[in-house]
C-alpha cells in the first residue's frame, strides 16, 4: 500500500462539530484539502456560514450548518441536516466545546452544567443520533471502519494550571466516554479515539496566546518548545480517519509537545 492511500480520505463524509474556528477549524480545513465532503457546526450561524464560505472558496466542499450543541434540540437539527444529505457518515468529529474558569470559592453551579452540556452530553447525543449513518458507512467496506474522534484535552489527563475545575472534569469524562463507546461500538465496524490537544491557537487559549509574554512562556514549557500549529492537529485526526488508524479504537493521544510527559 502506498503512503498515499494510507492516509487517503478523499470522498469521505465529515462532520465537525464547532468546525467555525479554533482545533475545529483546523480540522475541517485539514479534511477539506484532503478531498472529503465537510460539515461544519457552530453556534453562531454567521461565523459557521463564513468559514464554510472560506474553506470551500477552492473548490473544496464544506456545508454550514448552525447548531447549539449544547441542547437536545441543536444537536437533533444537525443530525437530521446531515443524515438527510448523507446517508453514510464516514466521519464524526466531536470538537466543539466550552470552558469556565473562576476561583473555587465562587465557582458557580452554572459553570458546571453548562461545560458538562456541551463538552460531555454533546459528544454522547450527536454520536447516538448519528449512528445509523455511521453503520451505513462502517457496511461499506469491512477494511474501512466508520470513525468517531472525540476532542478532549491534556487538562483532561493532568491538573490544569488554570482554576477550570470543570473543564478538566469534563475532558476526563470524554476521555472515559471515548474508551465505553469504543468497547460498545466495535462490533459495529466503528471506532472511537480521542485527542487531547495541548496549547494550540483557539478561542479558549486566547487569553494567554494574545500576550507574547505570556505566549512565550507557554511554549517554553512545551517539551518541544512550541505552540501546536494547524497541520499538527489536522494530521492526527486524518491519521486516526485513514486507512493508517483504522486498528486503533478507545486510545487516548496527546497532541501536546509532550507537555503529558511531566504528569
Amino acid at each position: 500500500m502506498s503512503s498515499s492511500s494510507l492516509f487517503d480520505v478523499s470522498g469521505k463524509a465529515v462532520v465537525v462539530s464547532g468546525g467555525s474556528r479554533g482545533i475545529g477549524l483546523m480540522i475541517a480545513r485539514g479534511f477539506v484539502d484532503a478531498g472529503a465532503r465537510v460539515y461544519i457546526s457552530s453556534r453562531k450561524a454567521e461565523a459557521c456560514d463564513a468559514a464554510a464560505s472560506s474553506l470551500s472558496a477552492d473548490g473544496g466542499v464544506c456545508v454550514s450548518v448552525p447548531a447549539d450543541l449544547a441542547t437536545p434540540e441543536g444537536a437533533s437539527h444537525l443530525a437530521s441536516v446531515v443524515a438527510e444529505a448523507e446517508p453514510a457518515v464516514h466521519v464524526l468529529v466531536n470538537n466543539a466545546g466550552a470552558t469556565w474558569g473562576a476561583p473555587l470559592e465562587e465557582f458557580p453551579e452554572s459553570g458546571f452544567d453548562k461545560v458538562f452540556a456541551i463538552n460531555v452530553k454533546a459528544v454522547f447525543n450527536l454520536t447516538r443520533l448519528l449512528l445509523p449513518q455511521l453503520r451505513a458507512a462502517a457496511a461499506l467496506d469491512a477494511e474501512d471502519p466508520a470513525r468517531v474522534i472525540n476532542i478532549g484535552s491534556i487538562d483532561g489527563i493532568r491538573v490544569p494550571m488554570m482554576e477550570s475545575y470543570s473543564y478538566g472534569a469534563s475532558k476526563a469524562a470524554v476521555h472515559m466516554l471515548t474508551r465505553h463507546l469504543a468497547d460498545r461500538l466495535a462490533g459495529d465496524n466503528i471506532t472511537v479515539n480521542a485527542i487531547a490537544p495541548g496549547p494550540f491557537e483557539s478561542k479558549m487559549m486566547a487569553f494567554a496566546l494574545n500576550d507574547p509574554a505570556a505566549k512565550d512562556a507557554i511554549a517554553s514549557s512545551v517539551p518541544l518548545r512550541r505552540i501546536g500549529r494547524p497541520d499538527d492537529m489536522a494530521g492526527a485526526a486524518i491519521f486516526l480517519a485513514s486507512r493508517a488508524g483504522s486498528y486503533l479504537t478507545g486510545a487516548v493521544i496527546p497532541v501536546d509537545g509532550g507537555i503529558s510527559t511531566h504528569g
